[in-house]
């Protein structure tokens, strides 16, 4: 009798485990999706009196099936994720390394061998609404059809009809490269399960034109919670940080909340619509890294109409503070190089901006060269960890004529991993507000994220 009491509270103590084990996966399976914040009533398109928000813009509802498709597949940003560095557009094999392994994305131009050339419009719908592809071979979520779920079957459509006009490349990319378990793709059947709603997009019934034609674009085609969303314990976005900042490919995506600490609510209107269009906002920075490549093949396409209607509905997305993220520093930095930085901040670092850096860049953070080149008030330099900074030392910012204007040169190539983590260290000091602690070990781990 004595016995069975510590056999009792063992058996009690793993049924309590046991329960709140499975409440917490129901807390994470039954969690919002990305507009619940919204509220309101969804209705079929058909029943919504604000028009239909999907489809291309007024000015090319007239245009053909393929200049519409066009315009889709930029809004959808497929070329970004499905070109490699120096590849042909489209053509696939980019590389994308994650902390179990290496994905390739695939070649989705019309070449009927290594492309999607023999896709009929039914086996298109089922990649992009549920990850299916011909065969029934399950696709990983980082194609994010658990977002392109929502896009209307005409719109995927006009898509196939754009991608097909393409010229057919045959290229067969390098094969996804996995730990067990996560190579076992019938797994990915369970993970849609429970994370793909399979569902197109509904109006909100409570929200005007504008707002479902942003939140239309901003998660059926643009996606921007893959990037900017945090993921849960089952690599699903966790909507209930929605929008709040999360790594992504070796750079920090940030909080595009309103939240003014950390997020765009010290931003107007026209900052917002000037960083999507042109990827620079004037005292807030330029995009660089995956944004900047989202600005380059994708935002930039879109009509000032379409980029109003993505502001309005990031404004209505609840604010959520990233708890490492201070208040950005506007603060105009001194302009003689012996002030305005801690005596305990390494010295390598103030030798390697003074060489490389402070022409363009100026000692006080206000460029004397170009504004996109200021670095007063902008984000990646008042982030602790400094990834960012590092990222763009590393890789540089290519810049382009109608998007960000200049460019970056990289100097990856020109200094060692400490020289890297000691001028971003200098940088976050100087500028920002509050100095980061970037090691080299760190560097060398970032080189090799992307």
């Amino acid at each position: 009798m004595l016995q069975s009491r510590p056999l009792r509270f063992g058996l009690y103590a793993v049924a309590a485990v046991a329960a709140v084990a499975f409440i917490y996966f129901l807390w994470i399976v039954l969690g919002p999706g990305p507009m619940h914040f919204a509220g309101g009533k969804r209705v079929p398109i058909g029943n919504y009196g604000g028009g239909d928000p999907t489809g291309v813009p007024e000015e090319l509802s007239q245009a053909s099936l393929v200049e519409r498709g066009r315009y889709l597949t930029r809004a959808a940003d497929c070329e970004a994720c499905h070109t490699s560095k120096n590849g042909v557009p489209y053509s696939g094999g980019r590389a994308f390394v994650l902390p179990f392994g290496t994905l390739y994305s695939t070649n989705i131009t019309p070449d009927p061998k290594t492309g999607i050339g023999n896709y009929s419009n039914a086996d298109f719908l089922q990649v992009l609404h549920r990850g299916i592809g011909p065969g029934g071979k399950r696709l990983y979520p980082a194609m994010p059809y658990a977002s392109y779920t929502y896009m209307s079957d005409a719109d995927a459509l006009a898509i196939k009809a754009y991608l097909f006009s393409l010229r057919p490349i045959r290229l067969t990319g390098a094969q996804t490269n996995l730990k067990f378990p996560f190579n076992q793709r019938w797994l990915m059947g369970i993970w849609a399960l429970l994370f793909n709603p399979d569902k197109r997009f509904e109006p909100n019934a409570q929200r005007d034109a504008q707002w479902n034609r942003g939140a239309y674009l901003a998660e059926a085609m643009a996606h921007c919670g893959e990037c900017h969303t945090p993921r849960n314990l089952f690599q699903a976005l966790n909507n209930r940080a929605k929008f709040s900042g999360t790594a992504q490919a070796g750079w920090r995506a940030y909080n595009i909340t309103a939240d003014r600490m950390s997020g765009l609510g010290d931003w107007s209107d026209a900052d917002i619509a000037s960083y999507l269009a042109k990827g620079h906002a004037d005292g807030h920075g330029t995009a660089a890294g995956p944004m900047g490549e989202a600005v380059d093949a994708s935002l930039r396409y879109l009509t000032p109409p379409d980029v109003a209607a993505i502001v309005a509905y990031l404004r209505s997305v609840p604010a959520v503070g990233t708890k490492n993220l201070p208040r950005v520093n506007a603060r105009i930095a001194p302009s003689s190089p012996e002030e305005g930085v801690a005596s305990n901040v390494s010295p390598l670092g103030k030798a390697v901006f003074e060489g490389a850096c402070a022409s363009c860049h100026g000692w006080s953070g206000v460029s004397p060269v170009m504004a996109v080149a200021t670095l007063t008030g902008v984000r990646a330099v008042n982030d602790p960890t400094a990834i960012n900074v590092a990222q763009v030392i590393i890789s540089g910012a290519p810049g382009h004529a109608d998007a960000y204007i200049t460019s970056m040169p990289a100097f990856g190539d020109a200094y060692s991993d400490e020289e890297i983590a000691s001028v971003a260290n200098y940088v976050t000091a100087r500028f920002g507000a509050q100095s980061s602690a970037l090691t080299a070990e760190r560097v060398a781990k970032l080189r090799s994220a992307d």
